[in-house]
């Protein structure tokens, strides 16, 4: 993948120096002249004063708070550990700067917590490892009783994986010195300066680093916050989600948030996801709690996952989700979800292999998911947004998603819109594979080649099961429109930059198209040399073909691209400022005209204009 661009790396460097207001103010002030869509921000938290919420009670928490105080004033704050247990519908915690080294709460009760007007609570998931052994050889190693354990998943294939990820990197604890991570070894002789080893059968933690007069952190719980369907702290679950507003969660074993449906959650060595199990009507799951919403949350150095979510209108706006395992944000379930306005970073961190990951995963029959106005940045070993499994209805729109495996991937579901985003450098800009009804319009895609492609696979003998189910079946995967686009590869991209492809196992028995429209596109390449767009399925054993440009694709495919545009051999600016993430049209090529936008997409997407150049902006 390429190197991070300008804006990530001083992205990185603000968050670094914990200037997170900051990072969102300088994005919105440096990119929202620049882009109309995607919008330019303010991406993440928004650094703000919250007053004292009106609400039934209020209890004031702080980090020093006596259990036993009311909490009832700031004068006599109670824990939060407290204050959870004593809160019922309606109430509210109103948490005081400062560290809280706490986790396992659990609260079902429709309550929202957040800082005290301007202060910055932190809720860890480590303590302080404060006593360590000199072994020599610089290593150091202390006694420590809070361990997470864990195998992957039975469904990880070995075979084909043990030989690139070793098991200790799916154990869920984690070390940092002076708030940086290290990285598990396999033995105390390979930790280094930057690694760490856990013995879990004598129950040592080793590290390479002199521990002396630095902040060593190690895992000690494995949740910060549960939110359970049955009843806790002698109350029903009200079926009602809370409202997290300004809080940041970090450095948990395997996850911060967990939200229950009908199972209770699951543990690190069950499947997370199976809830539904198999095709199930939409009115039997994502009921047990509705209406969760995180506004302006952090939640990083997660083990496995910042949150599973489950539940129907589900919000998450304007929140940091990064460095996190196998996924950031995992929407199981739910329907009526909106994701805006996020900051979605460095997943998969751990860079497991044959685990799936992706920054973004709607998974199992979750219907009407908005993905709106995000940016997902920095994902080498991760894909950015995946809806899998039986979903539904899907918007993705407005987002800019740079540097990932896919950037979107939308596979055994029916039924997506993606419209108005910008993809830059990711291996994939879009896969949709399986599935059927996926209409890609105004999309701008740089060095971000589109795969729409599908294969054999179906319910019958299928290593996940039931998961193709949820899905159209092989025959049924068709309905897709691609059009209005704009697709752009520099000198140094190989490969096609629109690639229509089947499994060559299919080949005489799926023979009706994929794309049900294929027109207005505009493809543009620095590079000579290299196809354009592979087709199929077309006549043969192989029943698909390459094609250098777009006169060789209507010869062969008739009624594809006929107001399509291409160029080879692209010189001189194709966008307006690169390095800026500028990517409006520098000049438009000859022969490109503003196509009409139908009015529903106009709608969805804000525009004004009954006509628009192909591709996400001006």
């Amino acid at each position: 993948m390429p190197s991070p661009s300008f804006p990530h790396r001083w992205i990185t460097a603000l968050a670094s120096l914990g200037l997170l207001g900051a990072l969102v103010l300088t994005l919105a002030l440096a990119t929202s002249a620049a882009w109309a869509q995607p919008s330019g921000g303010p991406y993440g938290p928004v650094a703000q004063s919250y007053p004292v919420p009106k609400a039934a009670h209020v209890y004031f928490v702080a980090p020093d708070g006596r259990p036993e105080a009311p909490g009832t004033t700031l004068a006599q704050p109670t824990t939060l550990e407290a204050a959870v247990a004593r809160v019922v519908t309606g109430d509210a915690i109103v948490l005081r700067g400062g560290t809280y080294r706490t986790g396992g709460l659990q609260l079902n009760q429709a309550v929202t917590l957040q800082p005290y007007l301007s202060e910055v609570p932190v809720l860890k998931g480590t303590r302080e490892a404060t006593e360590w052994e000199a072994l020599g050889h610089n290593v150091w190693r202390t006694k420590w009783t809070r361990l997470f354990p864990a195998q992957p998943l039975g469904w990880w294939r070995a075979d084909r994986e043990g030989m690139l990820t070793p098991l200790h990197r799916f154990n869920n604890d984690m070390v940092f010195i002076d708030g940086e991570p290290l990285l598990s070894a396999g033995w105390p002789g390979e930790v280094g300066a930057q690694g760490f080893f856990i013995d879990y059968a004598q129950g040592y933690v080793y590290i390479g680093t002199n521990p002396a007069g630095r902040l060593v952190e190690i895992t000690a719980h494995d949740i910060a916050l549960h939110r359970p369907s049955r009843e806790v702290h002698g109350k029903p679950s009200d079926r009602r989600g809370y409202t997290l507003r300004g809080l940041t969660f970090t450095q948990y074993a395997y996850r911060a948030l967990d939200i229950e449906g009908k199972k209770p959650s699951a543990r690190v060595s069950e499947e997370p996801t199976d809830d539904p199990v198999g095709p199930t009507p939409e009115a039997e799951h994502g009921k047990e709690v509705v209406g969760t919403v995180l506004e302006h949350v952090t939640i990083t150095h997660c083990s496995r996952v910042a949150g599973f979510f489950r539940g129907d209108g589900l919000v998450i706006r304007n929140s940091l989700i990064s460095d996190t395992g196998t996924e950031g944000i995992y929407v199981i379930g739910s329907a009526d979800v909106l994701l805006e306005r996020n900051l979605i970073r460095h997943n998969n961190v751990r860079q497991l292999t044959g685990y799936y990951p992706a920054a973004v995963k709607i998974f199992n029959q979750s219907n009407r998911v908005t993905v709106r106005d995000n940016l997902l940045i920095d994902h080498p070993h991760s894909n950015g947004v995946w809806y899998d499994v039986g979903n539904r209805d899907g918007v993705f729109i407005h987002n800019h998603v740079e540097g990932t495996q896919a950037g979107l991937f939308f596979e055994i579901s029916h039924g997506v819109t993606v419209a108005g985003n910008v993809f830059v450098n990711n291996q994939q800009g879009i896969r949709v594979l399986n599935s059927a009804g996926a209409r890609v319009l105004h999309n701008t895609f740089v060095n971000s080649p589109v795969l729409i492609d599908r294969n054999e696979r179906s319910a019958q003998g299928d290593h996940f099961g039931w998961h193709p189910q949820t899905g159209p079946d092989v025959h049924q995967r068709v309905g897709h429109v691609f059009a209005a686009n704009l697709l752009v590869g520099d000198a140094a991209l190989k490969g096609p930059l629109l690639r229509l492809e089947q499994a060559s196992v299919t080949c005489g028995t799926v023979t009706a198209p994929m794309v049900e429209r294929l027109d207005g596109n505009v493809y543009l390449r620095a590079g000579r040399g290299q196809p354009l767009v592979t087709w199929a399925p077309v006549p043969g054993a192989a029943c698909q073909a390459t094609f250098a440009d777009l006169a060789q694709l209507r010869q062969s495919v008739p009624g594809v691209e006929s107001t399509g545009r291409d160029a080879v051999g692209v010189t001189g600016s194709i966008f307006r400022s690169p390095e800026l993430r500028r990517f409006e049209l520098a000049r438009v090529p000859e022969g490109v005209k503003p196509i009409a936008v139908a009015e529903p997409l106009r709608k969805l997407l804000g525009w004004q204009d009954a006509t628009h150049l192909p591709g996400a902006l001006r």
